[in-house]
């Protein structure tokens, strides 16, 4: 498969520290290969922290070391302090400084999307944009969340969400099993994979080749493919950006 390159390695990777919502609604968002964009994304993190973090390193320890030599110099700070005693209060200073945690930070943050893109195949954004992602939607959405039982139910959610990517951690990538079966009139199509599908959740629309379903549930499972999704073909169905896209490729098909 052909990948763009100027929407997966250029733009890709600026748009994929934005969460999963506002990347869906970008315009042409399906041209990026978002793994790749992904991965790219966390290495230019890491870079990035790590040459901010050298470059503060080198202007703010210079004046530090001058500063404490000069004080050590002229007494002002008792004549016992030796010239490591000094480079360790400056080190001490830098270490702690705001500045450097957040390079810190980046850094880490940085290698957690490198590695979840590279390996597990989940894109994640910056964490302060998913943070400002939540409070825009709790906030337009308060009318859908009144009760404590909708609030415990978007936890829950999102400690499943967890449990999903700790599980599929420990599983091999094998292809997708397809069963299709017929109840009464309609068609049930089950889909069984090792990993989780992002934003499969019911009654979302899922448009798998050139026939669309309705997914009505998922579930966890026990064995090599635990995440299991059933879904039930539709009449007609109308392309749209709400739409999930599944190509079968080739899965392990059972009737």
């Amino acid at each position: 498969m052909r990948v763009p390159f100027v929407p997966t390695y250029i733009v890709g990777p600026l748009a994929a520290f934005l969460p999963s919502t506002w990347r869906r609604a970008l315009p042409r968002a399906d041209r990026v290969h978002w793994v790749r964009a992904g991965t790219v994304s966390g290495l230019l993190q890491i870079t990035a922290a790590v040459a901010g973090a050298a470059y503060w390193y080198m202007a703010t320890m210079t004046p530090l070391m001058s500063k404490g030599a000069e004080l050590a110099l002229t007494g002002r700070v008792g004549e016992e302090v030796t010239e490591h005693q000094v480079g360790g209060v400056a080190l001490a200073i830098f270490a702690t400084h705001p500045l450097t945690l957040l390079f810190v930070y980046a850094f880490w943050e940085g290698a957690v999307r490198l590695c979840g893109a590279a390996f597990f195949e989940d894109v994640l954004g910056t964490l302060p944009l998913f943070l400002l992602e939540r409070t825009i939607y709790l906030v337009t959405h308060r009318e859908e969340i009144r009760s404590d039982e909708e609030l415990r139910g978007h936890m829950a959610s999102m400690v499943g969400g967890v449990r999903a990517k700790l599980l599929a951690a420990r599983l091999e990538n094998v292809p997708d099993e397809l069963k299709y079966s017929n109840e009464v009139a309609d068609e049930i199509l089950e889909i069984f994979s090792s990993r989780p599908k992002q934003d499969w959740d019911p009654p979302k629309v899922v448009r798998v080749d050139e026939s669309y379903y309705r997914l009505e549930a998922s579930s966890v499972e026990k064995g090599p493919r635990p995440f299991r999704y059933q879904l039930r073909r539709l009449e007609a169905g109308v392309p749209g950006r709400n739409v999930l896209l599944y190509k079968t490729g080739k899965p392990i098909e059972k009737r």
